[in-house]
């Protein structure tokens, strides 16, 4: 099950960095906890917790066909809070 594991590392880390990125911005433009910011944290935060629940699902009948589905997911809602930071960046 390492693919799992590494699954959810990688949620982790692709989230945390975004949430990061935010902080980093905020910090560079002179703004502690705007609005925009604090509301791409908890789109964050909620996909965070969204997926690792996909994850764990197991009563899925395909595991593996879910599991790639949750790590496209990932990757589509990672790519739209990319986007929103860099708005916030601008």
């Amino acid at each position: 099950m390492a693919s799992i594991r590494e699954l959810k590392k990688d949620i982790n880390s692709v989230l945390g960095g975004i949430i990061e990125a935010v902080y980093i911005v905020e910090a560079s433009n002179g703004e502690q906890n705007s609005k925009e910011g604090s509301k791409i944290i908890d789109d964050a935060i909620g996909t965070f917790d969204e997926l690792i629940a996909k994850v764990n699902d197991k009563e899925v009948e395909n595991r593996k066909a879910h599991l790639k589905k949750v790590r496209e997911e990932l990757e589509e809602k990672a790519n739209k809070l990319v986007v929103k930071v860099n708005k916030l960046a601008s």
